[in-house]
């Protein structure tokens, strides 16, 4: 006979009195694994929800567009079906190239906002912004919006967002070549007599809000018609760049959420009458932008050269021809510190060389203003492949708290178990010092901590319709103390189920069923967490609060 649930999740051996003399302490542990597929992830504790969201270029359903995935502990990780945008939608601005989602949460408003980035292919629509209809890459960012951190988010327009940078003082090297656009101008000289001017394509935006109000738009500069001359190498180089723009705030306090982000009026049409003796189109079939926005260079080679971004500076002849000789500086992520004399410290993480690349990894630069000038640090690179545990392309990344310690900081980041398989989502501890201006990962390899609250874990099992078959079956539910339930189905953890008098029990998920020839027994349910030793690779989970007090195993107890 089916009985009923006998224990939750805490055995009463102590009052609730002697327990509460500490934060909940656990065993449990996270391993890195490649059970989500995620690139340029952006992870953020949402509070309505009482759990972690992930969103990814990567992972989406087909007919949707960047993928979605919420976890209670920043590593069961559960997808959510579909995707953030819907590609049918009547507003999707974007041709192709969606990339690098980045989601933010208005708490007086209710809204939840996605920056991305998409690209232009038809050739009016990239002539309105980029001037010249066959414009090399003509991407731009975008912002949708959801009352859900789950979508679906719907684009505010049927455009990007109204921000058109341009560099009056670059040769547009690209109006001196050829279709495919691989080989620049053998010499400086001969790249000097292109023309004057561009229009700079945009891509993984992020969006920093500063003490003062002020709202910041960090992007990359793609490396698209952006060659640069090394005198080091004795040859033209095509680099992505990271900058900076302020935006308005209108869109940010706009109740309905409706209002475009556009430049803030201190950068809008700086660049106004530069270069001399601009057109603004190509002819009258295609009228170009009319406004020249300006930005401010954060990362750049130019700015300050670090070797370990050289990993592609030879592609070209390496890949007998087929590819660009290219510098990357591209996923940027900014946090704001103080040190101890009251001086704030701005913090910004990057990622450089190609994503494609087993050398794709993670540097950081420093400045005591919001727009520069910023400092990479001589330890660059602070997070990079390593092949000895089979770990590759570490990068784009985003820098997050947890739930219940503003000090505890993590990076949630994607990596490849090997250097031609998909990206995966991996999570690292993040340190920051103000006062040696230090950025430094812990390990992401091993038997990892959860993040601060997340125990105490509770566990509960309800009985299922009999399903008439000799078994007895209940589905168990395990959540964290935010309420967030995990997902039994992901690798990093499980239910184990025991019977007292020998039968067997199968788990599949959240279900455990019973032969019912054990009628008259108790099932002990025990919590489970993934290890990485391959002897041992499960441990039952304990919890208790307070140093010194007994453990107490996350299980309960069902009869048959």
């Amino acid at each position: 006979m089916l009985g009923a649930l006998l224990v939750l999740a805490f055995l009463p051996t102590f009052s609730w009195a002697h327990w509460s003399s500490g934060p909940w302490r656990t065993n449990a542990t996270y391993v890195n694994d490649n059970s989500s597929v995620a690139a340029d992830p952006y992870v953020r504790w949402d509070a309505n929800t009482a759990a972690y969201w992930a969103y990814s270029t990567e992972g989406a359903d087909d007919g949707w567009y960047y993928g979605i995935y919420t976890s209670p502990d920043l590593s069961t990780w559960s997808k959510i079906p579909g995707g953030a945008i819907k590609n049918d939608s009547a507003n999707v601005w974007a041709q192709d190239w969606f990339w690098a989602p980045e989601c933010y949460f208005n708490e007086k408003t209710g809204w939840y906002f996605l920056f991305h980035a998409g690209r232009y292919t038809e050739p009016k629509l990239v002539a309105e912004n980029f001037k010249y209809p066959d414009f090399e890459e003509a991407s731009k960012i975008g912002v949708a919006v959801s009352r859900s951190p789950a979508g679906p988010f719907v684009e505010i327009a049927d455009k990007p967002i109204d921000y058109y940078p341009f560099d009056p003082e670059y040769h547009d090297i690209n109006l001196l070549m050829s279709p495919p656009y691989l080989v620049p101008p053998a010499s400086l000289d001969i790249g000097d007599t292109a023309p004057l001017g561009t229009y700079i394509p945009s891509i993984d935006p992020n969006v920093f809000w500063d003490d003062d109000g002020s709202i910041w738009l960090f992007f990359s500069r793609n490396a698209y018609r952006n060659w640069v001359w090394s005198d080091e190498f004795d040859r033209y180089i095509e680099e992505s760049n990271i900058y900076a723009v302020r935006l308005d705030d209108k869109w940010w306090h706009d109740p309905h959420a409706r209002t475009l982000p556009a430049v803030h009026e201190s950068f809008r049409d700086v660049h106004k009458g530069q270069p001399e003796g601009w057109v603004d189109s190509v002819n009258s079939s295609y009228p170009g932008p009319t406004r020249k926005d300006g930005s401010v260079p954060v990362i750049s080679y130019k700015l300050q050269p670090q070797a370990w971004e050289n990993a592609h500076v030879n592609d070209h002849v390496a890949s007998n021809g087929t590819l660009k000789n290219r510098r990357w500086s591209e996923g940027s992520t900014t946090i704001k510190r103080y040190d101890s004399f009251g001086q704030p410290v701005y913090f910004l993480t990057y990622s450089a060389n190609n994503y494609e690349s087993p050398d794709y990894g993670v540097g950081y630069a420093y400045a005591h203003s919001v727009a520069g000038p910023y400092y990479k640090s001589g330890s660059n690179p602070i997070l990079s492949q390593d092949a000895s545990r089979g770990v590759y392309s570490t990068g784009h990344g985003s820098i997050l708290a947890s739930s219940t310690n503003p000090a505890e900081l993590y990076y949630p980041h994607h990596a490849r178990p090997d250097p031609s398989a998909d990206r995966y989502l991996y999570t690292a501890r993040f340190s920051v010092d103000p006062d040696s201006l230090y950025v430094g990962f812990g390990a992401d390899e091993g038997d990892l901590r959860l993040p601060s609250g997340v125990a105490p874990f509770s566990i509960s099992a309800s009985p299922l319709a009999d399903a008439g078959n000799g078994t007895v079956s209940w589905n168990v539910s395990v959540t964290a103390a935010s309420g967030a339930a995990f997902d039994l189905t992901s690798p990093q953890n499980r239910v184990w189920a025991e019977v007292a008098n020998g039968s067997v029990a199968s788990v599949d998920g959240s279900v455990v069923t019973v032969a019912r020839a054990a009628s008259g027994s108790s099932v002990k349910l025990v919590y489970q967490r993934a290890r990485s030793n391959a002897t041992q690779p499960w441990a039952n989970v304990v919890q208790f609060q307070g140093l010194g007090q007994d453990e107490v195993t996350v299980e309960t107890e069902v009869s048959v």
